[in-house]
């Protein structure tokens, strides 16, 4: 049986401001639907990803703020580091360890997201 992480429930106190900060982040916004005044659906997916985020009102229970380490995969650190300070967003420096490189962002709620750059598995063959 095939599974397929596709949407993660991020919490936030601010809808509006949160898609601003993850378009800004470069994050493509798929869909806004106020189903109601209790529920707001908002998509957005990260270039190249097959897994979208959901912001909005009403989607889950969790705590503004209280996600701890989302994580996504890039092609390079260094790159994903500048364009993001390029883009006016806060990131960590680059952290490198044996199994990858890594750096760190927070959304304005503070749910925290780490970026890996995979190590070079070809430089052991």
């Amino acid at each position: 049986m095939d599974m397929k992480l596709e949407l993660v429930m991020v919490p936030v106190t601010d809808v509006d401001r949160a898609k601003a900060f993850y378009e800004k982040v470069g994050f493509h916004a798929d869909h806004d639907q106020t189903v109601s005044e209790e529920v707001r659906f908002v998509q957005l997916t990260p270039p190249g990803s097959a897994c979208s985020i959901a912001i909005g009102r009403g989607l889950t229970e969790m705590a503004p703020g209280s996600l701890d380490n989302l994580q996504a995969v890039v092609a390079d650190a260094d790159a994903a580091h500048a364009d993001l300070v390029a883009r006016g967003i806060e990131a960590s420096g680059i952290d490198d360890q044996p199994w990858g490189r890594f750096l760190q962002l927070r959304d304005p709620d503070g749910n925290r997201w780490t970026l890996q750059q995979l190590p070079d598995r070809s430089a052991d063959a």
